[in-house]
């Protein structure tokens, strides 16, 4: 597997635990809709939460929330709605991003709760 792969799956699970320790039960990892991935879906305080994690080992290029780019959030959109009709989910739905900066040994985690809302 290619180390960038290794590096989002380490991010994604720091999320998880992060998520966890502040009271959000994880519902499903990794749920895909044709093209379209979500990280992690979770329940908080009677909302689903739809969250993306973005992992990065250095902030040369980009932050790693900014790599959430309009087209990407329309995917996860669409994605998040497909899931909400399959499960029948009657909550109100929140976009998360998880920001996870791995770098010399240190974790930085910044989570950014409401952090886009569906385009109409």
């Amino acid at each position: 597997m290619a180390e960038h792969n290794e590096v989002g799956k380490q991010g994604e699970a720091i999320a998880v635990r992060h998520l966890a320790n502040k009271g959000y039960k994880i519902v499903t990892q990794n749920w895909r809709y044709g093209k379209a991935e979500i990280d992690i879906i979770t329940t908080f305080k009677n909302q689903i939460v739809i969250v993306e994690v973005k992992t990065r080992t250095s902030l040369e290029f980009e932050n790693p929330k900014e790599a959430v780019t309009i087209p990407k959030q329309k995917r996860i959109v669409t994605a998040a709605d497909a899931f909400i009709q399959e499960q029948n989910i009657d909550l109100d739905c929140r976009f998360d991003i998880v920001s996870v900066l791995i770098k010399g040994g240190k974790v930085e985690v910044e989570h950014i709760e409401d952090a886009f809302s569906p385009m109409l």
